[in-house]
């Protein structure tokens, strides 16, 4: 295998890799596990098929396994001193000089903290799923460094709770979501093919049947994080029900149509096919 990888430079993300880098130098001087996460290492992912990018962002996602938020002070003061400014909102860090934003999410045994108000905000929510998905992470190669990604039934599920907790700030996200979807089928073909052959319909396959086998079989791919965690399953089955039962009042799935110019219905029955996934 390769140890030294360049398709990151698709991200079209100026500074990417010395932000990486920056980032890299800090969690292994601290011990600190951390993963990349969001619309980066979802196109990092599928770029490994060769899909290229579809939508960029300066904004670069990290999640961050601690145990206190002493912990997090010292990823905090070593950015301080990488030239990283906290900003207002939780977890944000902004630099100047690269004209970059990272987010830096805790997760882990930090946990148990946020009930007594370690950030004197609510910010418990944005850790829901974190550590399901991510105990299931892949590995991609930035130029000549390892970063652990989500797979990608797993960031279906961090966007959906994501989504869910602030649909006015994170309007991206069921594109994000249905990209996902878009080219499951060719990335993941030959599981498809050999184990999920059930999902395949009579006859000829289209499009539209490319993207409901695609959906169910990343709900049944999604379904072992909801297992590990009766408060992702809760959550994870509230939001799909809230958003397959009536299409006409769903955020989510108007999102849908709008962008691939898309009749309710269809956008419906591809959501329903992955709640489907998720509960058979």
């Amino acid at each position: 295998m390769s140890t030294s990888n360049q398709s990151y430079k698709e991200l079209a993300i100026p500074y990417f890799k010395e932000v990486f880098e920056i980032i890299d130098e800090i969690m292994q001087k601290n011990k600190i596990p951390y993963y990349l996460i969001g619309v980066n290492a979802i196109a990092l992912e599928l770029l490994k098929e060769g899909i290229k990018p579809s939508r960029g962002t300066k904004d670069i996602d990290f999640a961050v396994m601690i145990s206190s938020g002493e912990d997090y002070k010292k990823i905090t003061k070593d950015l301080e001193e990488k030239n990283f400014t906290k900003v207002k909102a939780p977890w944000t860090f902004y630099n100047k000089a690269f004209n970059a934003v990272i987010d830096v999410l805790p997760f882990g045994e930090i946990e148990q903290e946020f009930t007594q108000n370690f950030d004197k905000r609510q910010i418990d929510l944005h850790v829901v799923g974190l550590k399901e998905v991510l105990e299931d992470s892949r590995e991609v190669y930035i130029d000549k460094k390892l970063v652990q990604i989500p797979p990608l039934p797993g960031m279906i599920i961090l966007k959906l709770v994501a989504w869910s907790d602030r649909p006015e700030d994170r309007g991206q996200d069921p594109g994000d979501i249905l990209k996902i979807i878009k080219h499951y089928f060719d990335y993941n073909f030959d599981e498809i093919l050999e184990e999920h052959n059930d999902v395949f319909p009579e006859g000829e396959l289209n499009k539209t049947g490319k993207l409901k086998i695609a959906a169910r079989v990343l709900g049944r791919n999604a379904r072992k994080y909801l297992n590990a965690s009766e408060r992702l399953e809760r959550r994870v089955l509230e939001i799909l029900e809230e958003h397959t039962s009536s299409a006409a009042s769903s955020d989510f799935l108007k999102k849908w149509a709008s962008q691939e110019a898309w009749d309710l219905d269809l956008a419906q029955e591809i959501l329903v096919e992955f709640k489907t996934g998720i509960t058979e």
